[in-house]
């Protein structure tokens, strides 16, 4: 068994964006935070092999996909194929979370 605490983990911004609460051996899953105007990366990425499903449980958001951009309030789940080009912006004047997980644990899988 492995047990982790949401509070223990840094975001990977210290205050924001990226934190991954379980690395493998099966599964990649974490916690995002974006405070308004920020993106969770920046620029678009994508996975050669393995899928992602982001889950928006606090607040409303973007989400984009191969450039196109589609709405993402509060309660909404999208799963990003394989070699889909995706980024999250937070639009909104309050922060924003979002449960993300991967299919597989494969940490040589991005594509930039």
């Amino acid at each position: 068994m492995k047990r982790v605490h949401e509070k223990d983990i840094e975001y990977r911004k210290k205050t924001s964006g990226v934190k991954y609460l379980m690395r493998g051996p099966s599964i990649d899953w974490g916690i995002i935070l974006l405070k308004p105007g920020e993106y969770m990366g920046g620029k678009p990425h994508g996975h050669k092999y393995i899928d992602e499903t982001f889950y928006f449980v606090e607040g409303d958001g973007v989400m984009i996909v191969d450039g196109k951009e589609y709405p993402a309030p509060e309660g909404s789940v999208f799963l990003v194929e394989p070699g889909e080009m995706h980024d999250i912006r937070n639009d909104s004047s309050k922060d924003i979370k979002i449960i993300f997980i991967k299919g597989e644990y494969r940490p040589d899988d991005k594509i930039e």
